[in-house]
């Protein structure tokens, strides 16, 4: 059974895109998923200083290690002010230290959700063009707009049309991850 390793890029114990991961990863029948708190992780400000003071952080170490065992990886993105989030940015700063390849060429499918009518899409834009040059495996991308009115924690999202999106991109993770 596949392993996936899910993830709402925010610090908020109310986060939409918590919920938006979850919802995705409950979809993918035939794989187990591990939903990560993003609060669980959280590390000093990552600095050159610090870390050649104090070496990586064992929080960071901690997170490479939920990635390596993971067979594929579903993140969904907070927007704040057109980017990535601080909790977000911090832990992959410490990441990347150990190692360039953050994701450890794993399928990723990369959302984004907000309550505005843009759905967040700027941020996920931003983690698609900076994944897409180092990344050895499939992403698949998704925005839910208006988070409020297109999804029901019943049913999940409710628009049809993207439903139907959110469905293509989820098929194109799900053979990354058969194939992975």
């Amino acid at each position: 059974m596949k392993k996936i390793l899910a993830f709402g890029a925010s610090n908020s114990k109310q986060s939409i895109n918590k919920i938006l991961t979850e919802y995705t990863a409950k979809q993918v029948s035939e794989a187990s998923y591990e939903l990560l708190d993003l609060n669980d992780f959280e590390m000093p400000i990552f600095s050159v200083d610090r870390e050649e003071k104090s070496g990586i952080h064992s929080l960071a170490v901690k997170f490479k290690a939920a990635i390596k065992e993971a067979d594929g990886i579903i993140i969904s993105f907070a927007e704040h002010n057109g980017a990535y989030s601080a909790a977000f940015k911090n832990i992959y700063d410490w990441v990347s230290r150990l190692g360039r390849d953050v994701w450890e060429s794993k399928p990723l499918f990369l959302l984004a959700t907000s309550p505005g009518e843009r759905g967040a899409q700027g941020v996920l834009e931003l983690a698609h063009s900076r994944y897409k040059h180092s990344h050895k495996n499939t992403i698949a991308t998704f925005s839910l707009p208006s988070f409020n009115q297109n999804f029901s924690a019943d049913k999940g999202i409710t628009d049809e049309a993207l439903k139907s999106a959110f469905n293509e991109q989820l098929s194109v993770f799900v053979e990354a991850l058969k194939n992975n």
